[in-house]
């Protein structure tokens, strides 16, 4: 009889994709804090660019744990054709 194959977590792709939602994690309390800051001092010069910088962290965060999620999904269910 012929055996049927089953599907495995890629376990080295399942770690990538761990470690890019922790990185999204790590961004997404960073992010806000300097939005945060920077509010909390707009009469001070570096306003502009600590808001700036908020800003991108917290895109990052999306970016991140978008890309995180879609890996952990591809270790678990493979890729797509």
């Amino acid at each position: 009889m012929k055996e049927a194959k089953t599907k495995h977590t890629d376990k080295d792709l399942l770690i990538t994709g761990i470690k890019k939602m922790a990185l999204s994690v790590l961004t997404m309390f960073i992010g806000p804090t300097l939005i945060y800051i920077a509010f909390s001092n707009q009469e001070k010069p570096l306003y502009i660019p600590i808001l700036a910088l908020g800003i991108a962290v917290c895109t990052a965060a999306i970016y991140f744990a978008f890309k995180g999620i879609n890996t952990i999904m591809d270790s678990m269910f493979g890729k797509k054709k």
